[in-house]
């Protein structure tokens, strides 16, 4: 008897124990040659299964024998960072910046001898200028997105910048189809054969988001809007109709009614920084149990994203999830295979990553097994419903089990938003639903134009397995039924809102004790890339320091002075900040950070004062930004 107990405590152990990410999804390396720098700006899969890349330094590549030694072949070169790339009848169409260009082997030597201009792109050499795409759609058209240019904010300065644009292949004609893009990395269809674009945050763009796009849309980023009346456009929106005083997206959607909401918001920071390729799983399970739902990568953090979507009212919206991370560079590109395998192109030159790798190229494979994870979230008219991927214990089924937030973003010219008018939402009950896997929430204070933050803890499914991942994010943009209580809707402003952080080791005034005098100038200043432009710093210890750190780069850095060898520490500590980081300027509260500047918005500054430690050592700054801080920091040497 003592036996068998001691099997069936082994065994409890075992379901009770952490679950981990490559338990499920496994990476794998594919080898790159030497001296083939392989930053996948595109990537497609060749009839033959050959997968064909495309890359920033202008390079195409035949890619053949993946589950070997991968051979390589140089089909292209000397194209002009191309952004995309997709295979179609034999042919290549690559995006560059000024153009897409089919691109054919007529010989059969593995060597591209014909390129045709399939239609061409104005530009003004601004560097933010990028082109991604083609899509084809089942008519045969191209689907294409275009960045705006920077110049200390979004602008465009030539026509269609800012938009998703069709190409009509027998009208040979290219049109404007929708507006209101800032960086539109990635776009794909989900199981639908609707089109979803993902968004970069900035100006207007308050954190990631994808965004269902039809015809006519505007999605939300103002400069496009220059060229909202030329002949083409269906976008009904113009430039003076969007303004800062709308405050959040929903309200200026309900003055306007023009305005589309995005289908799911990212949390910046907790579920990627810089969201990109957005395919859907079509493997009919294949890839696992979540077929039909979309996949999203992130260049910034280097790891892929799960949503599930439904339709309330008539528009997309749902929840976004953590799928996979560890990837060993930016995540740019992601296409599955036939055999269900997905590969992803990765590139973080100027772009860094927390995968630390310039450049990679993995594939990720299931291995069989079912992870329990939350599958889905859907509203009801009084709250949340959340289904497991297995059945769940009811034992486990409490409503202090979940803790529900909701919060929004603000609507602004300023670069990116703060977490704001965040408010807990009391659960009045949690209900297991007779399917087994499906627990029904009822909320107090249930409103349209939020974004749920669903955490839970100790849910376990029938067999005592524990949650791979324990939390999600619901957009949501309307109640099923048009519900909604008294304080329904992002309409008013809290002081939540300011979202300024100020701190007593944020010193911004010269101490009445130097007399007006300091010992040493500091000039600190970013660079593309992610990193600090002086990596190497030297002051006297016990000098009066006045830092100036300038920030001329196209997003937002901090600058925190560690009391050591604290980067990682620090760094670590800033990303568990979570939903509150971004108003708190990612500054976290502990010993280890001696001083540091707010959080610092493109083309400006921050100046503080300081006395550098007593004691002689090298002491590490960092900004603290999520996904920053392994590339961004450098060191102060105390003499």
């Amino acid at each position: 008897m003592r036996y068998l107990l001691s099997i069936t405590a082994v065994l409890l152990c075992l379901s009770l124990s952490a679950q981990r990410e490559d338990d499920y999804y496994k990476i794998e390396k594919i080898s790159i040659p030497k001296g083939v720098e392989l930053e996948v700006g595109g990537m497609d899969f060749m009839a033959d299964g050959r997968l064909a890349v495309c890359t920033r330094r202008g390079e195409i590549w035949l890619i053949g024998d993946l589950e070997k030694e991968a051979s390589y072949v140089q089909f292209a070169r000397g194209l002009h960072e191309p952004l995309g790339l997709a295979v179609r009848d034999g042919a290549i169409y690559v995006s560059q910046r000024g153009e897409v260009t089919k691109l054919e082997d007529t010989n059969g030597d593995d060597r591209a001898d014909r390129f045709e201009t399939v239609y061409e792109l104005p530009l003004t050499g601004n560097y933010h200028e990028y082109h991604y795409g083609p899509l084809f759609r089942p008519d045969g058209s191209m689907m294409a997105t275009m960045n705006v240019g920077w110049a200390g904010g979004g602008v465009s300065r030539v026509k269609w910048r800012g938009w998703m644009m069709r190409y009509d292949a027998d009208a040979k004609e290219l049109k404007p189809y929708a507006a209101g893009l800032r960086s539109p990395a990635g776009f794909g269809t989900n199981a639908q054969g609707d089109i979803f674009v993902a968004e970069n945050q900035g100006d207007w763009i308050g954190s990631g988001r994808i965004t269902h796009l039809a015809e006519g849309d505007f999605a939300g980023h103002r400069e496009s809007l220059a060229w909202a009346d030329q002949p083409g456009s269906k976008v009904k929106t113009r430039l003076e109709d969007i303004h800062d005083d709308h405050k959040t997206m929903y309200a200026a959607r309900k003055a306007l009614g023009t305005v589309k909401l995005p289908a799911v918001w990212f949390p910046h920071g907790i579920l990627g920084i810089s969201t990109a390729a957005i395919i859907t799983d079509r493997t009919e399970g294949g890839f696992g149990p979540f077929a039909g739902q979309m996949l999203v990568s992130d260049q910034g953090q280097s790891k892929i994203m799960r949503v599930s979507l439904e339709k309330v009212e008539g528009e997309y919206q749902g929840a976004v999830f953590p799928f996979r991370e560890g990837f060993a560079s930016g995540l740019l590109r992601m296409n599955f295979n036939k055999d269900n395998t997905l590969y992803a192109g990765q590139t973080a030159r100027g772009w860094s990553a927390t995968g630390g790798k310039e450049f990679a190229l993995e594939r990720l494979r299931w291995t069989g097994k079912v992870p329990f994870e939350m599958y889905q979230i859907k509203a009801t008219e009084n709250g949340l419903e959340v289904e497991f991927t297995q059945p769940v214990n009811p034992a486990t089924v409490r409503a202090s089990a979940f803790t529900i937030q909701n919060f929004t973003y603000l609507y602004r010219k300023a670069y990116g938003s703060p977490v704001v008018d965040i408010k807990d939402n009391a659960i009045r009950s949690a209900t297991l639903l007779p399917d087994g896997k499906t627990v029904r929430l009822e909320l107090a204070g249930f409103r349209p134009g939020f974004i749920y933050e669903v955490k839970l803890k100790n849910i376990r499914a029938a067999d005592g397995t524990g949650l791979l991942h324990d939390f999600g994010y619901y957009t949501l943009n309307a109640i099923p039924g048009g519900g909604g209580g008294a304080d329904a809707g992002a309409d008013d402003t809290s002081e939540a809102m300011t979202g300024e952080y100020v701190a007593a080791k944020r010193p911004t005034e010269m101490p009445a004790s130097w007399n007006g005098k300091v010992d040493t100038e500091l000039l600190l200043e970013s660079t593309p890339g992610m990193k600090f432009k002086q990596t190497f710093l030297t002051v006297k210890a016990g000098a009066k320091v006045r830092l100036t750190f300038r920030n001329p780069d196209d997003m937002q850095h901090n600058f925190l002075l560690t009391s050591g060898k604290k980067g990682n520490v620090v760094g670590k500590a800033a990303e568990g900040l979570g939903l509150k980081g971004l108003a708190e300027g990612y500054i976290p509260d502990m010993d280890e950070v001696l001083v540091h500047t707010r959080l610092v918005e493109p083309d400006t500054n921050d100046v503080i004062y300081f006395e550098a430690p007593k004691k002689p050592g090298l002491y590490e700054y960092i900004c603290t930004v999520p996904g920053h801080y392994q590339s961004m920091r450098g060191v102060l040497k105390v003499e």
